[in-house]
């Protein structure tokens, strides 16, 4: 087993507020119109997905690239606050076969997602004549599209697909597995078959139910606007619009998720009923890990973005944070894990914005989106000084390690500051404390560590840390 010495973002701290970290935002790119997609391509570029039609490149430094990577206007309906091209993905072998995909609302007002080639004499320009035609869907109404797309770790594609609209999914679309709507789809598409432009993963939960469409990954969703895979361990987070009360934050491992889960809806708006007629035992059904009342929790709320958990290296008290953010009140939120209580705690944050969308970029650093403003604005860590390099000398090696540990705290370090170091096992339980030392150079004895993942934490008396992925082989 190989691995680099590489920071890692889980939040292994049972009380969330030790550290007083904040949220700030940094602005990054501007003069977008109406951005809805933040996605990259394995590069250092930024591609923003344009309501209209457009998606545009940033470049590293934050620079907008004046002609656009797509421009599918013509195809792409421009009426309906919730129409319009909704959702990008770069096939992981994009560097070598050029393909993207996207997901629009075509001018006859349907769901329509296509694959696209770059130009590969130009790798900022596309091909126009490569659109393939994957899947498309009829939308019965203007609204609750989804319209997010990803890639999960395993190389399928993902669609996020609404109820179809209206208001209480007046003809149960989400609750019946006939219909793609309401829906989180997984398709091959690497692959062609007699019928279809895709091919169907034999792993897929319906693929033997007759009565299924066999596309359907999960059900029971009203509007997932915005979907993501964390990077560490490929749990999907699903951050489904509620109707009236709750907004709601669905969080599942890649097993839980095979199994076909129902997220309940419109049984359900979060944990609350909302319409029982015909619906089965509440055993049966996938409530969320968190979310929050648009009365209830603090400013007047309406309609939820979902994000990622943060997994870049820049923001040590980011680690393992999943963001979020409110349409109407403008709050980005973040949950972060309290292990003690084996429980999602919530924190809003206040700022001026219509946050349409969260990114990721290659390194794991997140954006977020201001549809009204046209800007992008990258997550930072307002709390960030220069006594927060007190541990930024620190190297641990060798790693992956067998028998020992050695840990290097740098030649201009205070160690008679240090108060804890941990090693934790990747669930999160600690399996070893180590005293603190006055050396510059401490050195840890693994052997009685099995073969695994595991997480070395340092802190000290200035409430600083740092969290190293190890690797014991």
């Amino acid at each position: 087993m190989k691995s680099t010495i590489t920071l890692l973002l889980i939040a292994l701290t049972t009380i969330p507020n030790t550290y007083a970290q904040e949220l700030a935002l940094e602005l990054f790119a501007s003069n977008l119109n109406k951005p809805v997609s933040i996605k990259h391509a394995g590069d250092d570029r930024l591609f923003v997905v344009e309501q209209a039609g457009q998606i545009k490149i940033i470049n590293a430094d934050g620079t907008l690239q004046s002609t656009p990577f797509l421009d599918i206007n013509n195809l792409v309906i421009n009426t309906g606050n919730e129409r319009g091209l909704l959702g990008l993905a770069f096939h992981p072998d994009y560097a070598v076969n050029g393909y993207f995909f996207v997901n629009y609302i075509n001018n006859s007002g349907n769901t329509v997602i296509s694959r696209f080639t770059k130009d590969f004499t130009n790798s900022e320009a596309v091909d126009p004549d490569s659109e393939f035609t994957i899947l498309n869907y009829d939308q019965p109404y203007t609204n609750h599209n989804g319209g997010d797309l990803a890639f999960g770790s395993d190389g399928y594609l993902y669609i996020s697909s609404g109820d179809g609209g209206s208001s209480g999914d007046p003809e149960n679309r989400s609750q019946n597995k006939l219909s793609l709507l309401g829906k989180i789809l997984r398709l091959d598409i690497d692959t062609v078959t007699e019928t279809e432009n895709y091919g169907i993963p034999s792993d897929n939960p319906f693929v033997e139910d007759s009565n299924t469409r066999p596309e359907i990954w999960a059900y029971g969703l009203r509007n997932p606007w915005k979907f993501s895979f964390d990077r560490l361990n490929g749990d999907q987070w699903i951050a489904d619009v509620g109707q009236s009360e709750y907004e709601e934050i669905n969080s599942v491992s890649p097993a839980e998720a095979s199994t076909g889960l129902n997220y309940g809806w419109k049984c359900y708006e979060g944990n609350d009923t909302y319409n029982t007629t015909g619906c089965i035992d509440q055993s049966t059904y996938t409530f969320p890990v968190s979310g929050y009342y648009h009365f209830g929790d603090g400013e007047i709320k309406c309609s939820i973005t979902g994000g990622y958990r943060y997994r870049g290296t820049n923001y040590p008290n980011f680690i393992g944070w999943y963001f979020f953010a409110d349409l109407c009140s403008q709050e980005i939120g973040y949950l972060i894990y309290d292990e003690t209580n084996e429980l999602w705690t919530k924190t809003f944050q206040q700022f001026s914005g219509q946050w349409s969308a969260f990114g990721e970029d290659v390194n794991g650093e997140l954006y977020v989106s201001d549809l009204s403003g046209g800007t992008i604005y990258k997550l930072t860590d307002a709390t960030l000084s220069d006594n927060d390099n007190l541990l930024s000398e620190v190297s641990i090696y060798p790693n992956p390690t067998k028998n020992t540990l050695h840990i290097n705290f740098g030649s201009n370090h205070n160690t008679d500051l240090l108060t804890d170091i941990y090693i934790y096992d990747i669930q999160g339980k600690k399996v070893k404390e180590i005293n603190s030392t006055t050396n510059t150079t401490l050195t840890i004895n693994t052997t009685e560590l099995s073969e695994g993942i595991y997480i070395l934490k340092i802190n000290s008396e200035n409430d600083i840390q740092n969290t190293y992925k190890l690797v014991i082989h």
